[in-house]
């Protein structure tokens, strides 16, 4: 700890920030204000909206459903740029943050797969606060000209080639779910447990990609002409979940749709998705933006709409209120002459876009001197916020093997031989993808000088990860004389990335060759770290007795090396647990990433996707996570065993066996009787070891029989807890009927099946029963 302590006070030092801010841009200064109602701050907010729109010129209007916003100077409007991006901080990898003036970078986490492997909601809720709070502080400065940041990435991590999986919160819809409600809440300036938020926004949440988004380049096939073949099955328990969740629980202030079509409807043009689900059904209530180009390809790459006018004019009709990109500047008034474009429907984008700036604090005269005003540069790259970065890193990294309680290693300043293309990770390695400047990053080679000053670096690679030719013998020679090998191997941007996804799920080129080798020669077996987004096939080094530890760290982020040299040296107890499944080498062969099917086909041998439907061999299963000290479970309450609904009609189906099954639609008992059909648990969790522990406990449910495509298992509920040596603390969970207990059926209707169902932690299994 006292490592951290020096290295973090040195950022601060570094980075102490007290230069003048420049004054940041808004509407409604003392000239302004008497004029017009739209600056009235004792307005209804869709009140001033309505104002402002009906003052502007039908190309005042047309240029303002861009992402790039011009300003409307006799309205004393500003420009405004709607992209932004803090997917794991404050990024300038959009348009609309500068971090080139006053304040020069921003707190870099990990990447979002790796923060996810906490199971922290809490830590991920901290994580959103941050980034919202250094959001305000960039804008405060004057180095932004928007506050709407297009995250977080929701899309269910289905298919492990996809290169963008490491954006997201794994493959399990609740996980999403959780984690784009807690990041929104703290980024919008919500409590945690929500309700706190009113109108006004520290900074918008955009939920995206909106909907069934999770293939980017696959043989020839990309994300601009996907059409994903989706059954009403998966739609309801797999890939909207986690936006339904973001717009009811977590309030998000923005959508982003898509660029792939849906069952044939380019999800920017799909007026059941934006206007019938999102709005009517969830009660969204924000603005709703394309991805970039996502316009243009309805028209010139899927050929869905039969003109440039028609496409802009079916993603207005759709709910869409903003483009990102010029299709609409090029073609808007051609459309609104053709008379294919409405000036209602416009209007009605356009006020739903100045009701957020408005919530933003845009129009209420200087935003610094209103709430959220007072939040400056000291404030970014703060000490709460670079340790918050480093607990991240540390509590989402998953070891994966220790064979003799090889890890931590021994503080006696070893010699130590650091080898491979990830041994010295720059900026491209750790901080993953959509990453702005970081405050100042520590790399591994850096944080392992501090515990053994003898340590010695060798890439092993040429070519980086590609790693196409290996400096064997030199690795040898530096592995036989050290007391200790570290091995970082794995992935970067090059092999998984937006736009690129993955061909192959082993290591790449000569990495698994110098493994082995190095392992072979070593002292003593040797530690394997693994950096990727991804999964990766390692089952020979799993396998490999001379490979002793093995640990997974995604990409960690500003801090990760650090992170990852207080892990393996034992200053920090690791907890994480995978939020993907492994799967071997050949499961890429089996399944093509177009087929979006989730549940298994036995009669074609199409084997599933995820741990929830994913019926073949793994090389680590979703969950799986070691820790430097043994945790044992126990239940302590249960508040009942047999759960029985006695209301609405009951209804039967036949399986292919014959087999008549009782179930309850879970549409016809009521919000009402959902909310009083519950179910507590308390668990206790107790730490066998000598070392304290995050301990992420996950609770899933199991039917008796899995059948007629219902899930093998189902996460339900988990808790991050922490547990002192010797210490037994309780973990309680309440879980609903309907939310819980029920699947989705073949029309993407949510059932209540009758029948025995158990409660799963670990290897524990606590029988539960529901009759009909």
């Amino acid at each position: 700890m006292g490592l951290s302590s020096v290295v973090i006070t040195f950022l601060i030092s570094f980075l102490s920030l007290t230069a003048e801010s420049t004054q940041p841009p808004y509407s409604c200064d003392a000239s302004f204000h008497p004029r017009y109602p739209f600056c009235n701050p004792e307005l209804p907010i869709t009140q001033r909206a309505k104002d402002l729109v009906s003052r502007l010129t039908l190309d005042e209007k047309l240029a303002q459903l861009v992402n790039t916003a011009p300003s409307i100077p006799r309205l004393g409007i500003p420009s405004y740029q709607w992209w932004s991006e803090a997917l794991h901080g404050v990024a300038d990898a959009g348009l609309g943050i500068r971090l080139n003036g006053t304040i020069k970078g921003a707190t870099s986490f990990p990447q979002v797969i790796l923060t996810a492997a906490t199971f922290d909601q809490n830590l991920w809720y901290q994580i959103g606060k941050a980034i919202g709070t250094e959001a305000r502080a960039v804008y405060n400065a004057g180095q932004a000209t928007g506050m709407t940041f297009w995250a977080p990435n929701i899309n269910v991590f289905r298919d492990p080639r996809w290169g963008r999986g490491q954006e997201t919160a794994g493959e399990d819809p609740l996980m999403n779910a959780k984690y784009g409600v807690a990041y929104v809440r703290g980024l919008q300036g919500d409590s945690f447990h929500g309700g706190k938020l009113g109108e006004r926004l520290q900074a918008s949440a955009c939920c995206k990609h909106f909907t069934a988004y999770d293939l980017d380049q696959w043989k020839g096939i990309n994300r601009f002409v996907f059409d994903a073949r989706v059954t009403s099955q998966d739609l309801a328990d797999t890939y909207q979940p986690p936006f339904q969740s973001c717009i009811e629980k977590g309030r998000a202030s923005g959508i982003m749709c898509a660029y792939n079509r849906v069952n044939g409807v380019p999800n920017c043009a799909d007026f059941n998705l934006l206007t019938k689900t999102a709005r009517k059904q969830w009660k969204f209530d924000g603005y709703i933006t394309s991805d970039c180009g996502a316009v243009s390809i309805i028209h010139d790459e899927q050929g869905y709409a039969k003109t440039a006018e028609d496409a802009i004019a079916d993603v207005f009709r759709a709910g869409m209120d903003v483009e990102c990109g010029d299709y609409i500047s090029k073609h808007g008034k051609s459309a609104v002459v053709k008379k294919k474009l409405g000036i209602g429907e416009m209007e009605r984008a356009l006020e739903n876009l100045f009701s957020m700036r408005i919530r933003l604090g845009l129009f209420d005269g200087n935003p610094t001197k209103l709430p959220f005003g007072s939040i400056g540069p000291r404030q970014v790259c703060s000490k709460e916020h670079l340790h918050l970065a480093l607990d991240a890193a540390r509590d989402g990294m998953v070891l994966l093997k220790n064979t003799n309680s090889l890890l931590p290693l021994p503080k006696t300043n070893p010699t130590l031989a650091l080898i491979g293309p990830n041994a010295n990770a720059t900026s491209l390695v750790a901080l993953g993808n959509y990453y702005g400047r970081p405050c100042n990053l520590v790399t591994l080679l850096q944080a392992f000088q501090g515990y053994a000053k003898d340590t010695r670096y060798h890439p092993g690679c040429h070519n980086g990860t590609h790693c196409d030719r290996a400096s064997i013998q030199d690795a040898l020679d530096l592995a036989k004389n050290v007391d200790y090998v570290v091995l970082v191997m794995g992935l970067d941007q090059n092999q998984e990335r937006e736009s690129h996804d993955r061909h192959y799920l082993g290591l790449p080129g000569k990495q698994e060759q110098l493994i082995h080798t190095v392992a072979a020669v070593a002292k003593r077996p040797v530690v394997l770290v693994l950096l990727s987004g991804g999964p990766v096939d390692i089952t020979s080094a799993k396998f490999d007795h001379k490979v002793g530890g093995i640990l997974w760290a995604g990409y960690p982020g500003e801090l990760g090396g650090l992170a990852l040299a207080q892990v393996i040296f034992g200053d920090h107890n690791p907890g994480g647990k995978l939020p993907i499944t492994w799967y071997p080498k050949d499961y890429i062969i089996k399944v093509p990433m177009t087929d979006m099917r989730m549940r298994a086909d036995p009669a074609t041998g199409y084997p599933g996707r995820t741990y929830r439907f994913y019926t073949g061999p793994k090389v680590y299963e979703f969950g799986y996570g070691l820790s430097y000290t043994n945790y044992s479970h126990n239940l302590i309450s249960l508040s009942q065993t047999t759960l029985h609904i006695n209301i609405s009609s009951t209804h039967y189906y036949v399986t292919e066996n014959s087999e008549t099954i009782r179930y309850k639609l879970v549409s016809e008992l009521g919000e009402e009787t959902c909310r009083s059909m519950s179910l507590s648990v308390t668990l206790g969790v107790t730490n066998h070891g000598s070392m304290s522990g995050k301990h992420p406990v996950l609770l899933f449910t199991r039917q008796g029989k899995v059948r007629n495509g219902n899930p093998v298992k189902q996460l339900v509920g988990f808790e991050s807890v922490k547990v002192d040596a010797g210490e037994t603390v309780q973990v309680g969970f309440q879980l609903s009927l309907c939310e819980h207990f029920s699947r989705a059926n073949e029309g993407g209707s949510l059932v209540i099946e009758e029948g025995s169902y158990s409660l799963v932690v670990e290897d524990h299994e606590y029988p539960i029963n529901i009759t009909l």
